[in-house]
């Protein structure tokens, strides 16, 4: 699949969640953030779990049950207590430096070295994001700067992780969504209970909004990204995430009779601009063809990587037609063969 196909697929998962606000405030019962966090995570894993009837193996059980920590169950329950704390959006400001946390991840984890142009993109989009949803308030509150500020880091962690790791062979990246949301869901469970005591009682209309965020909001929308970050590099990932406070602030105009100054159109326009900027060039290293441990170290033994280049190159993956070729025999020189995507046969076996 094209690169630009990839990218305008994993953006759906960003543009899925800016629509949580107003289907939570519409359809859902007011201050329920840990069931909600729950109701969304736990079914939409056990669904995908049976769907790929597929479980982890080795030392993907703790590897699953880290990642589905921070994507899913410290992320979920930060990013709500945050909403229900800060004013204004100021949560979605302090989640836009996402794509600047995950820069400096990538070049600690990865290795991939940073550039002048992923950086300032981070800060525009910042800005930008900043300019639509930042309102006049008071103080902040700590507690939930703080819980923004982690959840924010929970998730850039995770997202770089899961690149690291990618995924064991043979498996693909329902399977991969379906450990994470299982093993986040499984950790918020115990504490909505302790905190928030019995589910409350659902009409139809709470109902249909919990269908919506554990079918297209997350399992679906989870499942792009997941797949996105395995096809991309972090960085051009991450830099999706400012459409999902973007689509907030169109759906809250289109839906909620909210209205858009030209002050914050301005502001759309530069965080948008900052995620096509993103995605633009090699990203800090490797693209659409780097696989889903691009920018990995050290042997891949035990998870299906093998390294086809040097270190400073992207891992590549075996596909399922057989083993990377051996390596040319000792002989006459020829000419190196120039970088270019992987071959198609690494993506047989995905679930898609």
């Amino acid at each position: 699949m094209k690169r630009s196909a990839t990218v305008l697929l994993t953006a759906l998962a960003p543009v899925s969640w800016g629509t949580t606000y107003a289907v939570t405030t519409a359809f859902l019962p007011a201050d329920r953030p840990l069931f909600t966090a729950l109701a969304r995570a736990l079914p939409a894993g056990l669904g995908l779990l049976a769907l790929a009837r597929v479980l982890p193996r080795g030392a993907w059980w703790w590897r699953s049950a880290v990642l589905g920590a921070l994507n899913i169950g410290a992320f979920f329950p930060l990013l709500f207590l945050s909403a229900y704390r800060l004013p204004g959006g100021t949560a979605a400001v302090v989640g836009s430096v996402g794509p600047l946390l995950v820069i400096g991840l990538s070049a600690l984890l990865l290795g991939r070295r940073p550039t002048a142009r992923a950086l300032t993109a981070g800060a525009v989009a910042a800005f930008g994001v900043s300019l639509v949803v930042l309102k006049a308030a008071g103080s902040l509150d700590t507690v939930g700067v703080l819980a923004a500020l982690v959840s924010t880091a929970s998730m850039s962690t995770g997202t770089v992780l899961t690149k690291k790791w990618g995924r064991p062979e043979g498996v693909g990246p329902l399977a991969l969504t379906g450990w994470q949301l299982t093993a986040g869901g499984l950790l918020i469970a115990p504490l909505a209970l302790a905190v928030e005591g019995a589910p409350p009682a659902l009409d139809a209309r709470a109902v249909g909004g919990y269908l919506y965020l554990a079918l297209a909001n997350t399992a679906v929308a989870y499942w792009l990204w997941f797949r996105g970050i395995g096809r991309l590099t972090a960085t051009q990932v991450t830099f999706l995430g400012p459409l999902s406070p973007l689509t907030a602030a169109v759906v809250g105009w289109a839906a909620l009779d909210e209205t858009l100054t030209p002050l914050q159109l301005t502001g759309m326009a530069l965080a948008f601009g900052a995620t096509v900027a993103g995605q633009l060039g090699r990203g800090g290293g490797g693209g659409a063809g780097a696989g889903a441990g691009a920018g990995r170290r050290g042997s891949g033994v035990g998870d299906g990587r093998v390294r086809s280049r040097g270190a400073t190159g992207p891992a590549v993956q075996a596909g399922p037609a057989g083993p990377l070729a051996p390596a040319r025999p000792a002989g006459p020189p020829a000419p190196a063969a120039p970088a270019g995507p992987l071959a198609p046969a690494q993506l047989a076996r995905e679930h898609s």
